[in-house]
């Protein structure tokens, strides 16, 4: 049985992120986020790691998913408020992470 559900957050940078990834990545990516981390977003899988060292956009966790899983979803968790807060999205290529058209250091 799946554990409490989770309700998620977007930050509103990541409407500005979104604006540089194409239109036609949109519902992969909604989809993805809430099948993903509605439920045990705190839980490592494959794909769902917290991030070893912190982050410049002051986030713990990372989602990885999509074609040659291109596209990065980065979270923190509110367990107290049952809340996944969204804070980044972000498309990498090669070794380049683009978030809102802007390069950040992996």
């Amino acid at each position: 049985m799946p554990g409490p559900s989770f309700e998620i957050v977007y930050d509103e940078a990541v409407y500005k992120h979104l604006a540089s990834i194409e239109l036609k990545h949109y519902s992969l990516i909604q989809g993805t986020i809430g099948k993903q981390l509605s439920h045990e977003p705190e839980v490592e899988t494959r794909n769902r790691k917290p991030l070893n060292r912190p982050s410049a956009l002051g986030t713990v966790w990372e989602l990885r998913f999509g074609p040659d899983n291109r596209f990065r979803v980065f979270y923190r968790l509110e367990a107290s408020a049952n809340q996944v807060r969204v804070l980044a999205i972000g498309v990498k290529t090669g070794s380049r992470l683009n978030i809102g058209g802007e390069e950040f250091e992996l």
